[in-house]
């Protein structure tokens, strides 16, 4: 599948960030995206509507957030592989891959999230990746909670203002949390260092391990390339 073809098959956020690496030319390539009817017996009736109207309402204006790109997994519809970028604060320039994985009773027990991408956090477990919800979504609701709800909430907690407001009962990170809390001046260099990472080769284009079945995958592109794809997509870089 090639690149402009695959652009159609995934919820994008409102901007165009393909390419935004500094320094790097790169584009994001969707492995095909996967049929929503999920098999039967598979999960309950319940849980599939669930999952595809949660999936549909992402079209909705403002509930994809900016920079960020998502897609249900090819192998798994119960797992939604995404990609932020982050614009802004102490993780500028971050190219963070990350999943949600939905229980077999969704909605009524939360989904999980887990960065595959390492990034220097204090709600995320610096050993496995899995992010923490507690801050927003504690208790669950499952009448109330959506998961644009979720997305909006990640992105939020990479900005000052909700950084500010966590409480060390929450974080999963807590040498991240004490460094935020006592010594920001560290802390915002070893951000600055996990966003310099997240763009470096084995970050971006390594597909093994836990990355193996990521839907979305970067690859180099040559310059001529770039202009080609930018052009096809009527982005003009001056």
């Amino acid at each position: 599948m090639n690149m402009l073809s695959a652009v159609g098959n995934l919820v994008p956020s409102p901007t165009i960030d393909l390419g935004m690496a500094k320094g790097r030319n790169v584009s994001t390539t969707i492995a095909p995206a996967a049929d929503l009817a999920l098999s039967e017996g598979s999960v309950s009736p319940a849980t599939r509507a669930a999952l595809n109207f949660q999936y549909a309402s992402l079209r909705n204006i403002n509930h994809c957030p900016t920079g960020i790109y998502i897609t249900p997994s090819v192998g798994n519809t119960m797992v939604w592989d995404a990609v932020l970028f982050v614009h802004k604060g102490y993780y500028q320039d971050s190219v963070l891959k990350f999943t949600i994985t939905f229980p077999n009773d969704y909605p009524e027990r939360p989904p999980t999230v887990r960065f595959l991408t390492d990034v220097f956090h204090p709600l995320v477990d610096s050993r496995t990746g899995v992010y923490s919800l507690a801050p927003r979504f504690r208790p669950w609701k499952p009448k109330e909670h959506q998961i644009h709800h979720i997305l909006h909430f990640i992105k939020s907690t990479l900005k000052e203002s909700t950084l500010d407001k966590l409480q060390e009962p929450d974080v999963l990170n807590k040498e991240a949390f004490k460094l935020y809390r006592d010594n920001r001046t560290s802390f915002a260099a070893l951000a600055k260092q996990s966003a310099e990472l997240s763009q470096s080769p084995s970050a971006l284009y390594d597909t093994s391990g836990s990355k193996k079945n990521h839907s979305l995958r970067f690859t180099p592109l040559k310059p001529n390339e770039v202009k080609e794809v930018l052009g096809a997509l009527s982005i003009h870089t001056g």
